[in-house]
């Protein structure tokens, strides 16, 4: 058996490049939550038939049909296939344990059943689980540089910075613009720093960014991360943190409300409302104006609240998040028929699609939602297997 190996990087599945040159034969990757493991999924190259665990039974099946090169899932779901017989550790060659720190204790028993994988272990700090190698990955090959001073003592964080918690899949960058009101900013997705020709009102990492990273990022301004919450112990570990709180539904709801007034504003200002105050006049008298407006407001916000005709129920919605976009060529026509072939949907039952560049949101009628996670999880569109949750906004 190969030297064990852990790679110092940060808590990002994009900062993990070399994990894939290092895993050999059957794999599990062992990760935080099935959030994770999707990230996992998608990032495997196609050769690698990588699949997340998002349903223990559609993974059971794909695992039956021998149709999974590498397994990717929380602790609790592979502990789960293994109690049912349908995941044997002892025959998988390579292990990857992705950032353990905050799940060391669910991991013995997982392990012990796979005393001869390989372990390829992502940490950003390998300090704090020397128990843990000295149980499970004795004496191991360390690749990349700690985060200790020349007399082994942590180094502190290198600069105050602000962060935003972002739903995975969903980056937001537009969304901390806004908050930041930035009009000149500089948006750092990977790659070499370079200092702007102009100085920049907003500095926005959309990468989870090394030590060394974030201080050339604060030599051009103060930084504003976006990360996912597992990735908030290590930050704090190199930044002084403030939170950037981003807008909620409830602040755009202001928005559309202003809007809104703005517009009635306008249409004020141009007058030539004559007609309609003739027939309101009389409902002035038996009335607040104020009343009247908010009536007539409300009616207008109600479809085909005059219409004669009477009006079928209609179904209530609930948004659902898929794993396919432009970027795959995907379009609404994909996805309606995978949800009516694959999912078993109505038509009816299918509501508005937006595809954007790497996701897209389906509207599908709340009473059909889970039914439409499920079956749609590992279906092929546009060649792409894709994973569906419900949508977090």
């Amino acid at each position: 058996m190969k030297r064990h190996v852990v790679l110092v990087v940060p808590p990002a599945v994009e900062r993990a490049e070399k994990v894939w040159q290092l895993i050999e034969g059957k794999a599990v990757i062992v990760c935080a939550d099935y959030e994770q493991a999707v990230l996992w999924a998608d990032a495997a190259p196609p050769e690698l038939r990588a699949h997340a665990v998002t349903g223990l039974s559609r993974t059971a099946s794909l695992l039956k049909e021998g149709r999974v090169g590498i397994l990717a899932g929380a602790p609790a779901d592979l502990a789960a296939l293994v109690a049912n017989s349908v995941l044997k550790l002892d025959s998988v060659d390579t292990i990857v344990l992705a950032w353990p720190e905050s799940f060391v204790p669910e991991l013995d028993a997982l392990l012990a059943e796979a005393p001869q994988a390989r372990r390829v272990i992502l940490s950003w700090n390998p300090t704090s689980l020397d128990a843990f190698f000295e149980r499970h990955a004795r004496r191991p090959e360390i690749v990349g540089d700690l985060p200790l001073d020349d007399v082994g003592q942590p180094l502190g964080p290198v600069t105050s910075a602000r962060y935003a918690i972002v739903s995975t899949g969903r980056k937001r960058v537009r969304d901390v613009l806004d908050a930041l009101r930035a009009v000149r900013p500089y948006v750092w997705s990977g790659g070499a720093i370079e200092a702007p020709a102009e100085p920049p009102d907003a500095v926005v990492a959309a990468l989870l960014p090394t030590r060394n990273e974030l201080r050339q990022l604060a030599a051009i301004g103060q930084p504003t991360v976006l990360a996912l919450t597992p990735q908030l112990p290590y930050f704090r570990s190199i930044a002084t943190l403030t939170p950037l709180p981003l807008p909620s539904p409830a602040d755009r709801a202001q928005d559309r409300n202003a809007q809104l007034r703005a517009q009635i504003a306008a249409r004020l200002r141009q007058g030539d409302v004559d007609a309609e105050l003739a027939v309101l006049a009389p409902l002035f008298e038996e009335h607040a104006p104020a009343m009247v407006a908010g009536a007539l407001l409300a009616i207008s916000r109600l479809p085909a609240a005059v219409s004669e005709q009477p009006v079928e129920a209609q179904p209530t919605w609930a948004r659902v998040f898929v794993t396919v976009g432009t970027k795959d060529r995907a379009s609404a026509k994909d996805l309606v028929g995978a949800l009516i072939k694959e999912a078993g949907l109505q038509k009816g039952q299918i509501g508005r699609i937006d595809v954007r560049e790497t996701f897209s949101l389906v509207d599908v009628a709340t009473a059909v939602m889970n039914q439409a996670v499920q079956r749609l999880s590992g279906v092929s569109i546009r060649g792409r297997r894709v994973t569906a949750r419900p949508d977090r906004g």
